[in-house]
């Protein structure tokens, strides 16, 4: 690997990582009701008149003085960058530095004076600009230090993958249990948990809007056609990919690779599994039933069939089936699609190459064995790094979004910023170590982050 001597500098990107995540904690906690609160309180300019003892006008200080040490921050990555960065990273160090001063005047107008609410629009679309630039200029960083200048893949497969392990090799276990098992495996049961936040957060949020309430009826009839469509999205996709999964080491041991289950009982169980969940989510509304039918349509056939075998943007469109629940959710409870439930699909679908990217690095072997033209196969593994930060941007700045529409409070402000922090961190520890183990660390990472967010999703939204 050929690494830029000059862009080489671990100093000035730790300075830079930690200017990212302090921007990114103003902009969230700027986006939250709690701080509108708590400006409307302090009408001050630098210091609040009166008592830090009073809650909100601490809270005023404490957002002004983190303001001023991410400033500290900004101007010294800006001072090591000069010296080593490329001329890229110095780019958005300027941009960044010269829009800082401005956001300041700016939040002091909204602080001190009866500003329109276009003003502090504008101060949150200014934070906005200052996060991407340093995110952007970290990861033309982190491309600079640690990318190779050959990003071509390799023909053959450059690491060596285990055979895959054959049903005679497996401990002897019950017939009956085995094939309980096996059904089980068919529906992907490790999507299940998630999709189902995905939904709860849905309809948490839709229920906080105050149009209508979430009834255990309707969360019941949701979740259980959720269930029942992502397993049977699970089995066609198992059906599909039977012959590709019986060369890939990862999926060797699925049940149809293996005939544990044979296709017409896996289509026949398949077809069951989403009538179910159709006529469960008819039990909701129209619009609900024909999201479900979309989502299993996509996965099984657009997804599986023609988007992951022939196009390297499989992953971002494939996002798509894992944002849909958001908007079942939603329409569950409203029986319509509003803008919220739309940026809480955009979420998921930025995070889902975020997050998968880390998974195609780790079995690039593997998948490249098995056809698929993952990012790391066609573009190598200097581009797939590059795009997991793009990714993780445009999911950090939708959850701000979120933030900004909807009664979400300081849990969730907090989740998103200590879980994106710590989802950021092992990107770049993936970037410096750049193996196997470091890039399941991100990716399990990135399931941490979603995970803790949709739950404080859920509860803040709850108790509004």
């Amino acid at each position: 690997m050929i690494v830029s001597t000059e862009a080489s500098s671990p100093r000035f990107t730790q300075l830079l990582v930690a200017t990212v995540v302090g921007v990114y904690l103003l902009v969230v906690v700027g986006a939250t009701a709690s701080l509108a609160d708590s400006v409307r309180a302090c009408s001050t300019w630098p210091v609040c008149s009166g008592p830090l003892t009073d809650l909100q006008l601490a809270i005023a200080m404490g957002h002004r003085a983190v303001a001023v040490l991410v400033f500290g921050l900004l101007c010294a990555a800006c001072l090591v960058g000069f010296s080593n960065a490329t001329a890229q990273v110095k780019a958005t160090l300027v941009l960044s530095a010269l829009i800082y001063p401005v956001q300041i005047g700016v939040g002091a107008l909204v602080a001190t004076s009866s500003a329109p609410v276009e003003l502090a629009t504008l101060h949150l679309l200014g934070g906005g600009v200052i996060f991407v630039a340093l995110a952007l200029g970290l990861a033309w960083q982190l491309e600079a230090e640690t990318g190779s200048t050959d990003t071509t893949p390799t023909a053959t497969p450059s690491g060596t993958v285990s055979e895959p392990t054959s049903p005679e090799q497996q401990p002897h276990e019950d017939g009956f249990i085995t094939t309980i098992r096996a059904y089980y495996t068919l529906m992907k049961p490790r999507l299940m948990w998630l999709l189902c936040l995905v939904a709860g957060a849905g309809m948490a949020l839709a229920a906080s809007t105050g149009a209508t309430t979430l009834t255990v009826r309707t969360a019941v009839l949701t979740l259980g056609g959720g269930i029942l469509s992502i397993g049977a999205s699970g089995t066609f996709n198992h059906v599909l990919e039977r012959d590709v999964d019986r060369r890939m080491a990862r999926t060797a041991d699925r049940p149809l690779a293996t005939d544990t289950v044979g296709v017409r009982n896996a289509i026949l169980f398949g077809a069951t599994l989403a009538l179910g969940s159709l006529l469960l989510f008819a039990q909701l509304n129209a619009l609900a039933a024909a999201l479900g039918l979309f989502a299993i349509v996509f996965y099984s056939v657009i997804y599986t069939l023609v988007l992951k075998p022939n196009t390297v943007q499989n992953t971002v469109l494939g996002g798509l089936a894992g944002a849909i629940p958001a908007l079942i959710g939603w329409a569950g409870v409203t029986g319509r699609i509003d803008l919220p439930a739309l940026v809480l699909a955009a979420l998921i679908f930025a995070w889902t190459p975020a997050h998968f990217y880390n998974l195609a690095l780790a079995y690039r072997d593997d998948y490249e064995r098995g056809g698929f033209p993952m990012m790391p196969v066609v573009r190598g593994e200097t581009t797939t790094r590059k795009h997991i930060i793009y990714y993780l941007v445009a999911t950090l700045l939708t959850a701000i979004a979120l933030t900004a529409l909807t009664p979400l409070g300081w849990l969730y402000a907090s989740a998103t910023v200590s879980l994106g922090g710590l989802f950021l961190w092992f990107v770049v520890k993936l970037h410096r170590e750049q193996t196997d183990g470091a890039a399941l660390r991100a990716f399990h990472a990135s399931n941490a982050y979603l995970g803790v967010v949709l739950v404080s999703v859920i509860v803040d939204a709850m108790v509004v």
